[in-house]
């Protein structure tokens, strides 16, 4: 027991050095900590996106509004922060269905091999050869529009890349001879799994689903800017970023402010993966 304390305040330590080291990496933690405390508090917060003020129409960011007014006079703060929150919605649960998907088709292929693995990996291959956004864009067509729609979509969709590399890590595993041993001992494949492969491919799925989240969260900001997307009255940071292509010329902050966001977003949600994976794989000494 306490060795385990000892090599989790280890890696505690690790992850502290290397993010004192690689500043990117320390502002990544702490904008998307602030970020996803902001979203979860949204529904708290006396921010009431929905208000219209025809007399405060596109009105630049000031005191009283610090991200301006859109082009109904609405608060444009508090529609930033509640599509914020859909965005980190959206990305969060369509990485974890992608990622489910994915370490379970992933790990079936991988661990049996043989017929198993060349069906499921030709499978792959074939929704791989279709370009990802436009298949994204065709099925979300036939699906009614709206959050659920298009986190189901997102994450079904998705899953491939995760699958191939967790099916890769899995291949070389199962010649350790620990695994061969259990398996010659008779322990079931099932508990071979958790136990042992899934713990051992854990780097592998971290850093696969800070990327997913990234991933989701510009795919659905392009599906909510081509009007595919999230629907009113929810909004997102790809559909405040529609919204605001009628009034470029007029109130350019309209497009930025959700722009940067994405922009940063996704930045840290790639770095935040490297961070977390050093927890779990302390050989790793770059972020």
């Amino acid at each position: 027991m306490n060795y385990k304390k000892q090599l989790s305040r280890k890696k505690r330590d690790k992850i502290f050095e290397l993010l004192l080291k690689d500043k990117a990496s320390l502002i990544s933690v702490i904008f998307l900590l602030a970020l996803i405390l902001v979203s979860v508090a949204a529904p708290f917060l006396p921010l009431d996106g929905s208000k219209t003020d025809i007399l405060h129409m596109l009105e630049s960011p000031s005191s009283v509004h610090w991200f301006g007014t859109d082009e109904v006079g609405r608060d444009y703060f508090a529609r930033t922060i509640n599509g914020g929150r859909i965005s980190l919605t959206v990305g969060i649960l369509a990485m974890l269905m992608s990622t489910v998907i994915g370490i379970t088709v992933g790990m079936l292929a991988g661990f049996s091999g043989g017929i198993v693995d060349g069906v499921l990996m030709r499978i792959v291959d074939v929704i791989q050869s279709i370009p990802w956004l436009v298949l994204v864009t065709v099925i979300s067509i036939f699906f009614k529009k709206g959050l659920l729609s298009i986190i189901v979509v997102i994450g079904f969709f998705s899953w491939m890349e995760i699958a191939r590399l967790v099916r890769a890590e899995v291949l070389s595993l199962r010649e350790r001879e620990y695994i061969q041993y259990a398996s010659f001992a008779g322990v079931k494949s099932f508990i071979i799994i958790v136990k042992h492969l899934i713990p051992a491919v854990m780097p592998t799925i971290i850093v696969s689903a800070s990327s997913g989240i990234a991933d989701a969260i510009m795919t659905e900001s392009a599906l909510s800017f081509l009007g595919i997307g999230i629907q009113e009255p929810l909004s997102s940071w790809g559909k405040l970023l529609q919204t605001a292509q009628s009034n470029l010329q007029n109130a350019l902050y309209m497009a930025m402010i959700p722009g940067v966001l994405i922009i940063l977003t996704i930045f840290a949600f790639n770095k935040i993966g490297n961070v977390l994976r050093v927890y779990w794989e302390p050989r790793v000494s770059e972020v």
